[in-house]
């Protein structure tokens, strides 16, 4: 299947209000760890597409004492199985376990997980998207260098939409969802087949 954007070849993923279902009291264990409609069968169709998909997500409830280490890699390990019974691979999850008081390097908006797996896994930045429900998912993209950002309107989109628009940096595009975020990176499907 040709894809829309042929020069991209690394897709990199906010988790929490694009992946799955986002909270305000933070996902703090697998049992809470919900998928959005159609979220793991679209990284599963990208990755399916020649794409590397690559999470980087800010996880504070880490240092807030509300989220132990062991629980993230339960939560983790439940997203990376159910895209392999897609037939995809995620290829990296990257985490920011800072508070935002703690003046990290990793925490996005800055850009540092994305420069880490950039240079961990031999990405070109030129050749890469940055999906997110944030500001700060598409700030981090921008500082990066990706080619392109995404913002998906679950989650946090809709109030990051006007934030960005008036601050003067918006995202490339705006999706519906991670779905529909897929098919304007890949185009079209040509199935008819619904997806969990």
């Amino acid at each position: 299947m040709p894809k829309r954007l042929p020069d991209i070849d690394t897709i990199f993923l906010d988790r929490d209000g694009v992946i799955n279902a986002d909270s305000p009291d933070y996902i703090t264990s697998r049992d809470a760890f919900h998928p959005l409609p159609g979220s793991l069968a679209a990284i599963a169709r990208l990755i399916r597409c020649g794409c590397r998909v690559i999470v980087i997500t800010n996880q504070s409830a880490i240092n807030r004492g509300m989220l132990p280490l062991s629980e993230l890699t339960a939560i983790h390990a439940r997203l990376r199985q159910g895209v392999q019974a897609l037939g995809g691979r995620i290829t990296d999850i990257y985490f920011c376990p800072h508070r935002p008081d703690e003046g990290c390097d990793c925490r996005k908006p800055k850009p540092g997980m994305i420069i880490q797996a950039s240079r961990q896994h031999g990405i070109d930045l030129s050749r890469s998207i940055m999906v997110g429900d944030s500001a700060k998912d598409i700030l981090a993209g921008k500082a990066a260098g990706c080619a392109r950002t995404l913002l998906v309107k679950t989650g946090n989109g809709l109030q990051a939409v006007a934030a960005l628009t008036e601050n003067g940096t918006p995202p490339d595009h705006v999706a519906a969802d991670l779905a529909a975020a897929a098919e304007w990176i890949l185009g079209p499907s040509t199935s008819t087949s619904t997806h969990p």
